[in-house]
């Protein structure tokens, strides 16, 4: 679809002559460093180019209209500027509507109402952060039209903010920090802790980055995500009767190792076994990637899947079968689950000319094993949250 077309469709859908403005943000794969965001851990990811697309226009009074192409059949979702408190009848609209009222907390100025058309291309459901796409989106749009001061990173510590305070969601800040500071062909090491991160070229050469959704639809505030984040928690609190840490994303495998006996729960100290070592290998992962060793890195992917299999039990059967069907094919130096798990996407590091025979055989085994097909899309690393000036989507 055409930014024109997008124009188009708000136009009839607003009733409008006037032409908005159109904004986009990405989604995001996590490349590897996976929970431990939340567990003051480093992560890896990178903005890809689905994403989401938001053309909005000021209003002359306090009411705000949103408008999903994805969700046609929910019609104009309306409230007002002076409360824009969560509804569930609301449905995907309290992502923008959280958004708002996060700026609006933060003491920027929203004076009016508008019309904000949504269309999105990352597949629903597939943990490719649609939500934290749409969040980002709704930022820079509200940054634009209403010329907010505000830098990207507060920008992107709001966006947490509606998950959190405004959804209920104990997620990191992992997500909207890959939409609002992504960077074409690079990937960011972000230390979740202080903020600090760092660009990494990725250079494939010869290979390419597969997406691979399992079509299992997953939902992050109903999954066992708040439970393993409490799992951490506890586990981090019995470490801290001896030790001065402030999160298991400061310990070395070996502190953890020789510290493990304080954690009273066994799955606990999985739990936390997973973020500590997980850590780690993403921090390695950095250094392979900076060397120009993609045979590593994909190693290091490899163990990371089994580590979320093993330690942090959140892959499911059909997270599983893709990613060991990924690893039995010729070409590909490495594969895991990306995301929060329980369904959703894996990726995989695969060659070029070896790319379509890895899609059918895959396929095959999933099918076979699961009973329905996966889908496979070729991930493109591009930029941030971003007004759009291009005409093509």
């Amino acid at each position: 679809m055409t930014i024109p077309n997008l124009t188009q469709s708000f136009k009839s859908t607003f009733q409008t002559n006037e032409t908005p403005a159109t904004f986009f943000a990405p989604g995001r794969i996590n490349l590897i460093g996976e929970h431990t965001d939340y567990n003051g851990g480093h992560v890896f990811p990178a903005a890809i180019s689905f994403g989401t697309y938001a053309l909005g226009l000021k209003r002359n009074d306090q009411k705000i209209r949103f408008y999903s192409l994805n969700f046609p059949e929910v019609g104009i979702i309306e409230c007002d500027l002076t409360d824009l408190s969560y509804q569930a009848k609301h449905d995907w609209a309290n992502y923008p509507k959280g958004m708002i009222q996060m700026l609006m907390e933060d003491g920027h100025s929203i004076t009016k109402g508008m019309d904000i058309l949504f269309y999105g291309n990352i597949p629903n459901g597939a943990g490719l952060s649609s939500s934290a796409s749409i969040e980002m989106a709704t930022g820079v749009l509200m940054e634009n039209m209403f010329n907010l001061n505000i830098d990207r990173i507060s920008m992107v510590k709001l966006g947490q903010q509606v998950e959190n305070k405004y959804l209920g969601v104990n997620s990191g800040i992992m997500d909207q920090f890959a939409i609002g500071m992504g960077k074409k062909d690079h990937a960011i090491l972000l230390n979740c802790q202080t903020l600090e991160y760092d660009y990494a070229p990725i250079q494939l050469a010869d290979h390419v980055i597969i997406i691979i959704n399992t079509n299992k639809q997953r939902t992050l505030a109903g999954s066992r995500y708040n439970e393993r984040r409490a799992q951490c928690e506890q586990a981090l609190a019995d470490l801290q009767t001896e030790l001065s840490i402030t999160s298991l994303g400061e310990l070395s495998n070996d502190e953890f190792e020789s510290h493990k006996h304080l954690i009273k729960d066994e799955i606990n100290q999985k739990r936390a076994k997973h973020a500590v070592y997980e850590n780690t290998r993403t921090l390695k992962a950095m250094e392979k990637l900076r060397q120009g060793n993609l045979k590593a890195f994909g190693e290091l992917m490899n163990e990371s899947h089994l580590s979320l299999k093993q330690d942090y039990e959140v892959t499911g059967m059909e997270l599983d079968t893709v990613v060991k069907a990924a690893w039995d094919q010729k070409g590909v130096l490495g594969a895991r689950m990306t995301g929060a798990g329980f369904g959703g996407c894996a990726i995989a590091i695969v060659e070029k000319d070896k790319v379509d025979a890895f899609k059918e055989n895959v396929n095959r085994i999933y099918h076979e094993t699961v009973g329905y097909d996966a889908t496979f899309y070729t991930a493109a690393i591009g930029g941030g949250a971003q007004k759009m000036m291009e005409e093509v989507l």
